[in-house]
């Protein structure tokens, strides 16, 4: 008896000093086992995910303004996609169907933040636009990678609004590059990126990242009734469209004198070749010269020419830019003075138009008349600029529209919009009623209009 309980007494101790042993291994566990689930797939996602966000949005047509400009009825359709920060001010690129006759385009972050962005500028040819918030602080920008390295079974990771599934992630491989693929009669993409990477509805304009967590890509399109078969634009592709949209809108306020190396790359290393320089700009003023290769402005470090681009944003004439180039194998630091655009670039400020609504008109070109055909129509006005935070940019008015009604007036010439702007009882018209043409959709909206307008002369 006094064996049976000895042996019970030390089978205790044993199985307490068991229990010990497995709580101190268990306390290691998390710790060990965290670090092993850090992969670099994870790892990937979680420096770009704060670079990410989701878009939706709501387009108005109105398919009787065909008939009057007095209708009230509309058709609304939803949708959703996503789009990638490439500056810290809140500048997002995208797909351009994605907020293509999008009345108000939602904007929600990765920490749930929601603002109404603006479509600033757009290219429908390559399916690409850059939008803008206006967050307090900064906002990370996703890290910039290149699509010219890419291999075809190299890993990829697609992050998106999938379904409206926010922050959704998916991973695959390249599956191929260089694919040609026709959408519908008037979308044609060419020399696309191929994965395997589950793309869907709502992953429009998000980005496709490798296994370092840089953007490669943006992802535009999926193979209807196929799997595993999405397509995304590559990054280098990208940055050169949004170097050119960034250009256009910076050279119509500002001038600089530089133009730049049409080469890739530069076998200094990265930076901005430049590749001429205009006489007696303020570029020639800073004794900048063909052949500089730009490695900084001011804090930002220059990659190429679209971070020149972004250099420029929300720039004025009048500011001087400490750039810093390489010439020669020295470093040297210039001021650069940038100057006011010169005249016949920058929307006469004289127009009611553009001075009221932030609107730039021009008469018709026999190529927008030819639109005009399949509507009821008599005529319209082309916007060919839209001034940065006015009413107009605000309701999402681009560069393209063709104006065709104000209230109850259409627009067919310049007199028109001035009799509408200045009649007596303007005030009286705010919000004031407008209809665009957008391709084959007609759009309408309400320009939230100051009252102290109605009192112009």
């Amino acid at each position: 008896m006094p064996s049976r309980t000895a042996y019970s007494t030390s089978g205790s101790l044993g199985w307490y000093f068991l229990l010990v042993l497995l709580s101190a291994l268990q306390g290691l566990t998390p710790a060990a086992g965290s670090e092993l689930r850090r992969s670099p797939i994870v790892k990937a996602v979680q420096s770009a995910r704060l670079s990410v966000v989701n878009i939706r949005g709501e387009k108005m047509l109105d398919p009787a303004a065909t008939q009057s400009l007095s209708a009230e009825g509309n058709r609304r359709v939803n949708g959703m996609g996503t789009g990638v920060v490439i500056d810290h001010r809140g500048y997002i690129v995208t797909n351009y169907h994605v907020v293509e006759g999008v009345r108000e385009i939602q904007v929600t972050t990765a920490d749930g933040e929601r603002y109404v962005g603006r479509l600033l500028i757009r290219d429908p040819k390559t399916d690409l636009a850059i939008i803008k918030i206006d967050p307090p602080g900064e906002i990370p920008a996703m890290a910039m990678g290149t699509s010219s390295g890419l291999m075809p079974g190299e890993t990829v990771i697609a992050v998106g609004n999938a379904y409206g599934y926010e922050h959704t992630v998916t991973r695959g491989i390249v599956s191929a590059l260089h694919r040609a693929v026709k959408v519908s009669d008037a979308q044609f993409y060419n020399d696309l990126i191929q994965t395997d990477a589950s793309i869907n509805p709502g992953n429009s304009g998000g980005p496709l990242l490798n296994i370092d967590g840089k953007m490669i890509g943006i992802n535009v399109a999926v193979r209807a009734g196929a799997q595993g078969i999405g397509f995304a634009i590559p990054a280098d592709q990208v940055l050169g469209v949004a170097s050119a949209l960034l250009a256009s809108q910076n050279e119509a306020a500002l001038r600089h004198g530089i133009v730049a190396e049409t080469a890739a790359c530069s076998a200094a290393g990265p930076g901005m070749v430049i590749g001429a320089v205009e006489a007696e700009s303020p570029a020639a003023q800073a004794r900048l010269q063909s052949g500089d290769l730009i490695t900084q402005i001011d804090d930002l470090k220059i990659q190429g020419p679209f971070d020149f681009q972004r250099s420029l944003l929300e720039r004025k004439p009048g500011d001087t830019l400490a750039v810093t180039v390489r010439r020669g194998g020295k470093l040297l630091h210039q001021e650069l003075c940038l100057d006011r655009a010169p005249d016949g670039l920058s929307p006469p400020a004289s127009q009611p138009a553009w001075e009221i609504l932030g609107l730039d008109l021009k008469p018709l070109t026999p190529a927008e008349r030819q639109i005009l055909r399949a509507t009821r129509f008599h005529g319209g006005l082309a916007v060919t600029a839209v001034r940065s935070q006015s009413p107009a940019a605000q309701q999402g008015i681009q560069p393209g529209d063709i104006l065709v009604g104000m209230h109850t007036w259409e627009t067919v010439s310049l007199d028109n919009v001035a009799y509408i702007l200045k009649r007596p009882d303007f005030a009286n018209l705010t919000p004031l009623k407008f209809y665009i043409l957008r391709g084959s959709d007609t759009l309408y909206g309400y320009l939230p209009l100051p009252v102290k307008t109605a009192q112009r002369p």
